[in-house]
């Protein structure tokens, strides 16, 4: 089955569901692992199903983590069919080590926002609240793109803090913050969706924004290319970009 067959299939509203005794078929099918930022972890787990709904035989499997570590762990031999990582500096390391099969492509964006806990009791409303005295900060630890795209944001706004924690993922974070463990955190747009009621969101300013870019590559080692590079291809086409602004992110 080429690639172009696969993704004529799964642009397709219902899904075509070809039979796998057909000759060539049989490349589509198989067990793909993916090397996933923790910030995509809701969206990624809904595309993966829809994706195996509609490629007959396709099983993904998810790593998800800080995009720092993901690709530590593939520039020393951990077994990632395709990597997507919420910024571009860590694809360039796996890229470095040519490890990617084709270029990288961004296939998503996403905008920084304030977690507090429901209601937001301490009435925190820009970054310049997050300074004042008694309020606690968590950030993501600065070699993830969450806690490096957190201080660019700090920097531009003029905010000197002290976080009192700094964590191996967002995720991480976003939970801190939802068990009242922290006052606030600086977080992805989509991670305040995912939480639901769990926290709180709080705008930054536009001037004040760091939008994230998320390339996704296949790799070089993958065992199932066909199907590695049809999954990245339905991130890349209109119902995939439906699908992620479902939970909050941009188109690239």
């Amino acid at each position: 089955m080429s690639r172009l067959f696969v993704l004529a299939c799964l642009s397709l509203v219902v899904g075509c569901t070809p039979s796998l005794g057909r000759p060539g078929e049989a490349s589509a099918a198989g067990a793909i692992t993916v090397f996933a930022a923790s910030s995509l972890t809701d969206a990624f787990t809904k595309a993966g199903a829809v994706f195996e709904g509609r490629v007959p035989g396709a099983d993904i499997t998810f790593n998800f983590g800080s995009s720092s570590t993901l690709a530590t762990q593939i520039t020393n031999g951990a077994p990632a069919d395709v990597f997507a990582s919420a910024d571009e500096p860590n694809m360039q390391k796996v890229v470095d080590a040519e490890l990617v099969d084709g270029s990288p492509s961004v296939f998503a964006g996403n905008h920084l926002e304030i977690a507090v806990a429901p209601g937001n009791p301490k009435r925190i409303a820009a970054l310049a609240d997050l300074a004042r005295p008694g309020i606690i900060v968590i950030l993501a630890a600065p070699t993830v793109p969450a806690g490096r795209y957190a201080l660019e944001s700090l920097n531009k706004a003029g905010v000197s803090l002290s976080p009192a924690s700094q964590e191996i993922d967002v995720r991480a974070v976003l939970n801190k913050v939802a068990l009242g463990e922290a006052d606030a955190g600086i977080v992805y747009v989509t991670d305040v969706v995912s939480a639901g009621t769990r926290v709180t969101g709080v705008a930054i300013q536009e001037r004040y924004q760091v939008i994230g870019r998320y390339p996704i590559a296949v790799t070089r080692s993958a065992t199932k290319p066909t199907l590695a590079h049809a999954f990245v291809d339905y991130l890349l086409s209109s119902d995939g970009q439906q699908l992620l602004a479902g939970f909050g992110f941009s188109r690239p």
